[in-house]
């Protein structure tokens, strides 16, 4: 009985709305003919529904359901609306005046004035009750409180009308005014709000109109823009927030009309990489996949690209049963249609590894698993070789005695000229994949990139929780530089390389250039709303062990050619011996299970010629910390 209630409540509000329009059809044909044949005359109070009549609006109404009009909900009435009904006047019009003619046989006898009219008329009456009826609800939603916060918006173009109706909405905030940098809209009004002026005027226009918060509606700004804007922001020293990019929106990482932080990858030196999702979709689209490391920060994303992009089967190899459970989680509530099987175990483990490669027989393999904290990797060098190495060799081998088509290596830029032991164990790696190329049978693709924004263990993520908890933040050194790039970019460029590339070959992305730690931090802590040297210490705690200033993204002996993608670079891969490598694996093995960390080492060496380890002395830079000018409060609590 309540679901029949139910129904009936929603249905009334489209019944009236039926009832309205076909009244108006009513008005707009019987008042047409009356003011056309005797204008003079007052016209009836109540004409009868003549046969022709009810045949008019039992058509009207049929295309009025046909093009959709009453799937539209008045409360957010808009241009398509009023579209669809001019569209449904005069298609109106063109199947009542034939009905009338075999009907009635009286097509003939309808003024040409009132087959003009007709549909402009008719449209006036519909669109006009819906505009009148939208207007009053947004003017009766837009309620300022006298407390509400006053927000001074820059970008005078859709997201800025975007935001000014949500805020209105809202009734927290009052926009007060806008800003934008085209000449032609200074002293023009958006939703009754004055642009005030460019947006490099900011600092002086803000405290004109009492702000207390900037928002930046400007989702398509480039890093070199949003550097720009949110450096005149900064100079009013209010807290300032931008509106979510398409992409964000689409991929479920901002939701529609939430105001967020400017994130540090908005002020990358670099505009982010765009993948050819056609070519990509055309590789993946029904394919079986698996992933090792599956619960980590490139895996996890790399099984999301897999599911949103056509997969049809997920494998998930993962050692950390949380972050396994968390995974396959999500990927069946958001991805239902997809097949998840989760296999939880070591993925240097060649047990788990078969069964895995049985559950689902995977077309690709990718394998995310590896340990990376540099740091940590120079005093663990035995579970670093067999997790880094040693893994990537049971895994590549089972892949290729399976049939797998595609093995897939997420590598780094540390594995040229390495100087530590992440570096050289993933040199390594690339090398054992390279050793098992053959002519046919499974292809051995290697993709390398820089430093992973937000990525488990990073500089931002340690950098956001030190600024929450009020400082200092540390960096190693004030000159050091890295590259960077998100985690879905990452991902969608091992896709793009992998869905574009040859049978065997070795990627790079052009990153652009190197962004320096320092200024990352200053830009964290401006973000938060605090002032770098004054509210929050920044500490120089010197290199740590195995890290250098400088990265280095290619090698000079690798020759490099472009690819079809304008970022993505194809190296020429250095000769390797299979059978050394065999050698050097075989002994690793030997090595690992007696914890001979010497031999490891030597085996490392002896392996990768290229990789010279940095001194382990500590250098003037790394002796000692130092600290950037700030109060003496907190110099106390470093």
């Amino acid at each position: 009985m309540s679901s029949l209630s139910t129904r009936i409540r929603t249905s009334l509000p489209r019944v009236a709305v039926i009832v309205h329009d076909l009244f108006m059809v009513w008005v707009a044909w019987v008042g047409l003919n009356h003011f056309r044949n005797s204008p003079l005359e007052p016209m009836a109070a109540a004409a009868p529904l003549s046969p022709e009549m009810v045949l008019i609006l039992v058509v009207q109404g049929l295309i009025f359901w046909q093009v959709g009009l009453y799937r539209g909900v008045w409360r957010f009435a808009s241009i398509p609306d009023l579209v669809n009904i001019v569209k449904a006047s005069l298609f109106g019009l063109l199947a009542i005046l034939p009905l009338l003619f075999f009907v009635f046989d009286r097509a003939g006898q309808v003024p040409r004035t009132v087959m003009l009219a007709y549909p402009v008329v008719l449209s006036a009456l519909l669109g006009m009750p819906r505009l009148l009826y939208r207007a009053w609800k947004d003017h009766a939603n837009e309620r300022t409180d006298k407390s509400a916060l006053r927000v001074l918006i820059l970008g005078a173009g859709q997201a800025g009308e975007a935001v000014v109706r949500d805020l209105r909405r809202v009734g927290a905030y009052q926009p007060v005014g806008l800003l934008d940098d085209a000449a032609t809209l200074s002293g023009s009004y958006l939703r009754g709000l004055p642009v005030l002026g460019r947006i490099e005027d900011v600092a002086r226009i803000a405290p004109e109109t009492a702000a207390r918060l900037l928002v930046i509606a400007m989702p398509s700004l480039d890093a070199t823009e949003m550097r720009r804007v949110v450096a005149a922001c900064e100079k009013t020293g209010l807290p300032f927030r931008t509106v979510p990019r398409l992409n964000d929106l689409l991929e479920g990482r901002s939701l529609p009309g939430e105001l967020k932080e400017v994130a540090s990858e908005d002020r990358l030196g670099r505009k982010p990489v765009t993948p050819d999702w056609k070519v990509i979709r055309g590789w993946l689209g029904g394919r079986s996949v698996l992933v090792t490391g599956a619960g980590g920060s490139i895996g996890s994303e790399l099984c999301r690209q897999c599911a949103r992009h056509g997969a049809r089967h997920i494998t998930l190899i993962e050692l950390d049963e949380l972050a396994l459970a968390t995974m396959e989680a999500e990927l069946r509530r958001d991805f239902p249609q997809i097949e998840c099987l989760p296999v939880l175990g070591d993925c240097g483990d060649p047990a788990v590894i078969r069964h895995a490669l049985s559950l689902s027989q995977p077309e690709a393999v990718f394998h995310a698993a590896a340990y990376k904290q540099v740091p940590v990797l120079e005093s663990q060098l035995r579970d670093a070789v067999r997790n880094n190495v040693l893994a990537t060799a049971t895994v590549a081998r089972e892949a290729r005695q399976a049939g797998v088509g595609t093995f897939v290596l997420i590598s780094t830029d540390k594995a040229v000229d390495p100087v530590n032991v992440l570096g050289a164990t993933k040199r390594l790696a690339e090398m054992v994949c390279q050793s098992m190329t053959g002519s046919e049978g499974t292809r051995f693709v290697t993709v390398r990139f820089g430093n992973v924004l937000d990525s488990a263990g990073s500089v931002v993520p340690l950098f956001r929780a030190q600024i929450r908890k009020g400082g200092p933040v540390t960096v190693t050194d004030p000159e050091v530089t890295r590259y960077f790039m998100t985690i879905p970019e990452a991902c969608q460029l091992i896709l793009q390389a992998v869905a574009s590339g040859p049978a065997q070959a070795v990627y790079t992305l052009d990153m652009g250039e190197p962004v320096s730690i320092r200024l990352l931090a200053e830009q964290m802590i401006t973000l938060a709303g605090k002032q770098p040297g004054r509210d929050i210490a920044i500490v120089y705690t010197g290199l740590r062990p195995g890290e250098k200033l400088h990265e280095t993204l290619f090698h000079a002996d690798e020759r490099y050619r472009p690819t079809s993608h304008p970022k993505i670079l194809q190296a020429e891969a250095r000769g390797v011996s299979a059978e050394r490598i065999d050698m050097a694996v075989a002994r690793m093995v030997d090595a690992v299970q007696r914890y001979d960390i010497p031999a490891l080492g030597q085996l490392l060496r002896e392996s990768v010629p290229e990789f010279t380890p940095l001194a382990s002395g500590k250098d003037k830079a790394s002796e000692a910390a130092t600290v950037v000018a700030f109060p003496a409060r907190n110099a106390r609590r470093t």
